[in-house]
């Protein structure tokens, strides 16, 4: 089983968060108990609470700013911590 993509990036907004681009298709279940399903070229978000949804490439890349890899922003270390205490049941779609 892959990952969704190597590498988290930082994006701003209003709120910092992380994303990465997916290379697959996913679909989980979020914390409020709805299904995600995102395609390859859409964005795993994660919201400094620890959060995860999916976001359409289109929109996301009109709304998101780059701001830089995570080990870059001092701001993030903290959602790096987050994102190693808190594992969630993602997984990427079988394929057809």
């Amino acid at each position: 089983m892959r990952k969704p993509s190597a590498t988290w990036n930082v994006y701003r907004t209003r709120f910092l968060i992380k994303a990465r681009q997916l290379t697959e298709p996913l679909v989980f279940v979020d914390a409020l108990g709805r299904e995600q399903c995102g395609r390859p070229g859409d964005y795993l978000v994660e919201s400094s609470d620890g959060s995860r949804s999916i976001q359409r490439r289109e929109i996301f890349e009109d709304v998101y700013v780059a701001m830089g890899p995570v080990e870059s922003a001092p701001a993030t270390r903290s959602l790096a911590v987050t994102q190693t205490r808190r594992r969630s049941a993602i997984r990427p779609v079988a394929d057809a």
